[in-house]
């Protein structure tokens, strides 16, 4: 089933009628503690709500686990929900994924809808149809592929985020960037991220949805070209695993955002991406996320987390590189050797 993205300019109005198409019997929103102090009293004074029990569990990744899930579950067990039910995702990536995966799986899966408050979950988590929680130590190890029956898009949301979290989000847009054409990655890094055009991202994030739309379209359960999507992923999950375990976490728009220097590099050395392109996307990345700080006796651990991905085949560590942009390759390898020198550049490189 094909879900609905709508850039909304009326939330109250577009909110109802995702609602309405549902047909519903009882209805339930989401959200974790931080959207409920940040983003809640937006839509809960919305007429067609009135009705609909808040669940609330923990905000942060590290709540993206079995527990939060079985907290929604028991929740929606308890309120009387059945198959003909809907639950509202309110709130950032982690909320759409565990969400998505709690209304995926219960009962063998009833309707929700997703109202991503974050830029990163605008662009990423909330659109595409893939759900799940962190197990095992693994981001998003467990999961379903299941769409949202309408992704809502509103920037009203985004003047609750800081700056952090709005560079976290905008690294996605980057990587659609990078897939897309010259022109589209010509605005995405020139755009003026310390003084945020509400209205210009407004309508890059509708093109951004656009080409993560296209792909998934294509190729909705990651057989093939939907791997672009994991541009700059392989080893920028490396880092956000590396960052957790060692309790200095990483936002994962700037883990992904160190791993696009990384898989940028690898394609200059293994396909040919131009070096002039790449000097520009690093400095842009450099300009607004800095850098995070491993030292080459860190390299074999990062490889280590990379050996864990879920793109692997065969054993090899699997990455999607860029021949130019917009010219896509999916399934390459690397040596051992050659993803050092990565990692070397992303320490000392331009």
């Amino acid at each position: 089933m094909k879900q609905d993205v709508i850039i909304s300019q009326h939330l109250e109005q577009d909110l109802t009628g995702a609602i309405e198409r549902c047909t519903p019997d009882k209805l339930f929103v989401l959200a974790d503690d931080t959207t409920q102090a940040t983003c809640w009293h937006k839509i809960s004074a919305f007429p067609v709500l009135e009705n609909a029990p808040l669940i609330v569990i923990p905000s942060t990744d590290l709540h993206k686990n079995m527990d939060a899930l079985a907290m929604v579950w028991k929740a929606l067990s308890d309120g009387g929900a059945t198959r003909h039910s809907c639950l509202i995702n309110l709130g950032g990536g982690m909320i759409t994924d565990l969400g998505g995966f709690a209304a995926s799986t219960f009962k063998r899966g009833i309707s929700f809808i997703n109202i991503p408050t974050t830029l990163l979950a605008m662009v990423d988590a909330a659109v595409g149809g893939k759900t799940g929680i962190n197990f095992n130590g693994l981001k998003n190890e467990v999961g379903t592929f299941c769409n949202a029956r309408s992704v809502l898009l509103s920037t009203a949301f985004l003047d609750t985020l800081d700056e952090k979290n709005l560079r976290s989000g905008y690294a996605e847009m980057l990587k659609h960037a990078l897939i897309s054409n010259e022109e589209v990655w010509a605005t995405t890094i020139n755009y003026a991220l310390e003084q945020p055009d509400w209205q210009e991202l407004q309508r890059m994030v509708g093109e951004s949805v656009a080409v993560k739309e296209a792909v998934v379209a294509e190729d909705p359960h990651e057989r093939g070209i939907r791997k672009a999507l994991n541009l700059g992923h392989t080893i920028g999950h490396a880092f956000e695993s590396f960052a957790m375990h060692h309790g200095r976490p990483i936002l994962h728009g700037y883990a992904v955002a160190y791993g696009l220097i990384c898989e940028l590099y690898l394609s200059a050395v293994q396909v040919g991406f131009p070096l002039d392109k790449l000097r520009q996307t690093c400095r842009f990345i450099k300009q607004y996320y800095g850098r995070f700080e491993v030292t080459c006796d860190h390299y074999d651990e990062l490889i280590e987390w990379m050996t864990h991905d879920k793109k692997n085949l065969s054993g090899q560590i699997n990455f999607t590189l860029l021949g130019d942009i917009g010219d896509i390759r999916i399934n390459q390898t690397a040596t051992t050797e050659q993803i050092k020198n990565a990692l070397d550049f992303y320490r000392e490189g331009e």
